[in-house]
């Protein structure tokens, strides 16, 4: 175990960056350049609003004020080139060849052509979408404002290739191209450069701290491998929400949404109509074009979706019995406790109470069954009160025309359900971000810190258990359940040591859980309530509360030589980063004196090269990261777009890698049906998991026997056990990714189209997987080194999981397929065409195929529907005040698999609606809308919650509306 490295200033991070940055050299002119004028539209030839005005090659610029007029000075002698540009309008360069140009007018025309955005992801560097050598999708500020989702966020979904998932009505989770998951370690997202993972998870954590949509400019998605570009993780696709500028984008804006849900609600849902309320504001000012800040706070409440799913995670017959008493539903958290009561014919105190009642000739009668705990339904235990509270700020200084210096404050806090191998209550979350950056026209340099809290969040599961335990304990609840069985027999007539009919079987166990069941705390009383409070009151493993405070320390910086060398692109960058795990022994085993912290590095370089008259661009890149667990990692990528006329065809190799999460690293938790552990050595040789230990694949397998009516000691049943005396130590994710693209115009531009294909080589994939151990010896190995069995004596101990902490049999761990690859591909195709009169059409289509089949007991976590599309028609000028847009989103049936649970998702289409109108003179759009209109009861991960309908009205203020 790693012990803490001294705190790390801040101070000490940018030295290192300062060394990689000290190259660079600022030549300042002194001669002053002024510009003024006015900016319009060229069609209705009305003053425009907003308008971004930047010279060419600095930071320096300004926005067109309330009645279209601008006005700007820059410290440099003539020739200069203003850039000026809008949404939804053409982009326009103005050559300035005076140093006293006033009174320019600039006419700015209604952008009608596809294809026409600038991106940076792709490359991090300024180009066409139509040149990208990846695929990349794009929202702007108008796909925004027009998305019928209830919320930007949740509309990334109309993009072609992702895949969503659903915790929770706020809390969504996004990836490309398979292995999606609730908490997607795969998938990277960035937020004004800043990575949004929360440090002690690992994986974004959807927009909980993120920006409203009042200050979103662009997002940008690229799905595929990018660690050649972005480090670690960035493995199966990346997203970038970028925000807007105080400089660029000034005024106050404001919105309110007020909306409803849970609309005929199912049994154990709401009954009634479900209020929400969401609203934000945005106010941004600049001084002298030297200073300017901006101030967003939002807020959003909603009852959360309900998990109501009864279905059975032990779905397997015992015996004949009608129904399963080993039960363990997928939202009732207490039943995962569970023992085979056939283990309590020899216990000494069962003997005697039988002897006592009378009834010791039938302790042969006890079955070789599983029985589990009564447990309680999520809705008692759950806090459904989902909200979220953010607050964003910047300040921005330029200290000269090229420079520009900046600090950023993400700040969240909020209420939302989580799915992770257990069903997590994320009540008054916390997460808090700090960001320091400096920027030029050809650089950048920036270090930022992501703080959590886990505030009180708490294990739904954990907390049905520990409530159970308060009442009463397991010894005391199994041996009554026991006795009352054996009781249940001979009422009935069963002879003693007979095992009865299936019917008398039934009897007895409903029987023997009334009994054990007499006096049990019920929800919704005043004694639940109080325990319950109690339980999430404390910490684990006391009770079912985090402790959470880890934190991530990030810095690095970029540098483009476009000013030094012209025959080519090149960009080189480096970064640093460090984690500090904090969890108080709640998730980790960071008890006082053993704090964890890990650190990474990496640099890259990238080159890009125009041949053939430039219809040839090659580039080429790589990157070297170092994570301290692990050895170096080398990652290339290869590509080449070939462009003729509006058509482009690309070709690309990349590489990607992912480390192995900070919970992979050093997890220490037990979430009742298993211990979870990190997959470095130390974790497994701490609990000996490879002792007496069989995958709890073939231990369910041997389960499965003995419901079958084996004898637990049967040899059928014992040849179903696989022992395990080894796993291959952890190592990062390697993925070799193929692609070739398609994107064009036709149709005289009106017609756009996208299209690839994808094959991902995955190799030392990254999976979890569970043994039981037997608490005795095993069989004497006999020498050709067969140990399919252990002996009569410890092999019905397999069938209980032990959930006591410290006593624990089962442990869950991450681990690597070593030795074979795993094959995936894909295909995606999207179109766009604008129709007469301002209609827009538009649709994808998604495929993806997992080639490899994972073995038994290792989680493949593809989890993704093999095919999917989206449908999208809209017109947002209908009239000059009136707009509409309609999305239709399809998704085929496909297998979840999880450690919570695993399972069939049905397959699902939904139409989200709005309908938009503009009130000028109140500089305000009008929405009308709707989630999912028809209300289609459905969810999107296997243990996930229902998701219905949201219908809505929101008005939108900005100052700045043209």
């Amino acid at each position: 175990m790693k012990k803490a490295l001294p705190k790390r200033k801040a101070t000490q991070v940018f030295l290192f960056f300062a060394l990689f940055l000290s190259g660079i050299s600022l030549a300042l002119a002194q001669e002053t350049t002024t510009i003024n004028g006015t900016v319009t539209d060229a069609g209705t030839a009305e003053t425009l609003i907003g308008v971004n005005i930047l010279v060419k090659g600095k930071v320096v610029g300004t926005v067109t004020d309330l009645d279209g007029n601008f006005s700007l000075e820059v410290q440099q002698a003539p020739p200069l080139t203003l850039v000026v540009s809008m949404v939804g309008y053409t982009s326009q360069e103005v050559l300035i060849t005076t140093s006293n140009a006033t009174d320019l007018e600039i006419n700015l025309e209604e952008q009608t052509l596809l294809g026409q955005e600038v991106v940076v992801s792709a490359s991090r560097v300024e180009e066409s979408i139509l040149t990208s050598p990846v695929s990349i999708e794009q929202m702007d500020i108008l796909s925004i404002k027009e998305t019928a989702s209830d919320s930007y966020y949740k509309a990334i979904a109309n993009l072609k290739g992702v895949d969503v998932t659903s915790s929770s009505i706020n809390f969504q989770i996004l990836n490309a191209r398979g292995f999606n998951s609730t908490g997607n370690t795969r998938f990277v997202q960035l937020t004004d450069g800043m990575d949004t993972q929360a440090p002690a998870l690992n994986f974004p954590i959807s927009n909980l701290n993120g920006p409203s949509e009042l200050d979103v400019e662009t997002v940008e998605f690229i799905p595929g491998a990018s660690s050649a570009l972005y480090g670690p993780n960035a493995f199966n696709g990346i997203l970038l929400v970028n925000s807007k500028n105080p400089f660029d984008y000034q005024g106050l804006s404001a919105y309110y949404k007020q909306g409803v849900n849970h609309i005929n609600g199912r049994e154990g849902e709401p009954q009634s109509a479900q209020p929400m309320y969401e609203g934000a504001i945005r106010y941004a000012k600049a001084f002298n074009n030297k200073w300017a800040f901006k101030l967003n706070g939002s807020f959003m409440r909603a009852e959360d979706w309900y998990g109501t799913d009864m279905s059975d995670l032990n779905a397997r017959s015992q015996g004949d019995l009608p129904f399963n008493p080993g039960a363990n539903r997928v939202h009732i958290f207490g039943d995962e406790v569970a023992n085979n009561i056939g283990l309590l014919r020899n216990v000494g105190a069962i003997q005697q109470q039988a002897a006592a009642l009378g009834i010791d000739g039938y302790l042969p009668s006890i079955p070789d069954q599983i029985v589990s705990r009564t447990g309680y339904e999520e809705p008692y235990l759950v806090d459904y009160g989902a909200a979220a509270y953010k607050f964003n700020g910047a300040l921005h200084y330029r200290i000269n025309d090229f420079l520009e210096l900046s600090y950023t404050l993400n700040y969240g806090s909020g209420t939302s359900v989580y799915t992770g191998a257990q069903r997590y209550s994320l009540s008054d979350f916390e997460i808090s971000q700090h960001k320091l950056e400096l920027t030029g026209d050809n650089f950048f340099l920036r270090g930022y810190t992501t703080r959590e809290n886990s505030g009180g969040s708490f294990i739904a599961d954990l907390t049905g258990v520990r409530i159970n335990d308060t009442w009463k304990d397991n010894s005391s609840w199994f041996g009554e359940y026991t006795l009352a069985y054996m009781g249940a027999l001979a009422q009935q007539g069963v002879a003693p040591g007979a095992s009865g009919t299936v019917d008398q079987q039934a009897a007895a166990h409903q029987a023997a859980r009334g009994v054990a069941d007499q006096g049990r705390i019920m929800p919704g009383t005043t004694e639940f309530n109080n325990i319950s409070e109690q339980v999430k009151s404390d910490f684990i493993p006391e009770g079912s509360l985090f402790n959470d405070r880890s934190r991530m320390y990030m810095a690095e910086g970029q540098y483009n030589f476009k000013n030094e060398i012209d025959f080519m692109d090149l960009q080189a960058g480096a970064s640093y980063r460090l984690y500090e795990l904090r969890s108080n022994g709640t998730i980790f085993a960071d008890v006082e004196g053993n704090d964890i912290t890990i650190s990474e590095y990496g640099a890259f370089a990238q080159g890009a090269k125009k041949v053939l008259n430039d219809k040839l661009k090659l580039m080429a890149s790589v990157r070297y990261d170092k994570n301290e667990n692990f050895k170096g990692q080398v990652n290339p990528r290869f590509a080449a777009v070939f462009s003729q006329g509006n058509s482009n065809i690309r070709l690309s190799y990349q590489t990607g890698f992912r480390m192995p999460t900070t919970q992979g690293q050093h997890i220490d938790l037990n979430v009742v049906s298993a211990r979870l552990l990190g997959g470095l050595p130390y974790y497994r040789e701490k609990y000996r998991i490879f002792e007496n230990a069989f995958s709890l694949a073939s231990v369910n397998n041997y389960i499965a026997k003995v419901g079958e009516g084996y004898s637990p000691a049967a040899p059928e049943a014992t040849a179903e056990l696989v022992a395990v005396n080894d796993l291959p130590d952890l190592r990062p994710e390697q993925v070799k990714s193929f692609e070739i693209g398609y994107k064009g115009l036709l149709a005289d531009n009106r017609l756009l189209i996208d299209a690839a294909y994808y094959y991902n080589i995955y190799n030392d994939f990254i999976t979890q997987t569970a043994v039981r151990k037997a608490p005795g010896p095993v069989y004497p190995v006999p020498a050709n080194g067969d140990q399919a069995a252990i002996n009569a004596v410890n092999a019905p101990a397999l069938l209980t999981p032990v959930t006591t902490p410290g006593q624990e049999n089962t442990f869950q761990t991450y681990t690597n397929l070593v030795g074979s690859s795993v094959k995936a591909n894909g295909a995606a195709i999207g179109i766009t065409y604008n129709l007469p009169k301002n209609y827009t059409f538009s649709g994808n289509y998604n495929y993806n195929k997992l080639l490899t089949t994972i073995e038994e007991g290792f989680l493949s976590d593809f989890n993704t529907p093999e095919h999917k599309f989206n449908l999208i028609f809209s017109n947002r000028k209908l009239t000059e005040r009136l707009g509409f847009n309609v999305t239709y989103r399809y998704q085929t049936a496909f297998r979840w698999e999880s450690s919570f649970a695993a399972g069939e998702v049905p397959q699902v289409g939904t139409v989200d609606a709005q309908v938009s109108y503009k009130v000028k003179d109140w500089k305000s759009i009008i929405k009308l809308g709707g989630s999912n209109v028809f209300n289609e009861r459905y969810f999107l991960n296997y243990g996930g919650p229902t998701i219905g309908a949201i219908y809505y009205v929101s008005i939108t203020f900005d100052e700045l509306l043209n």
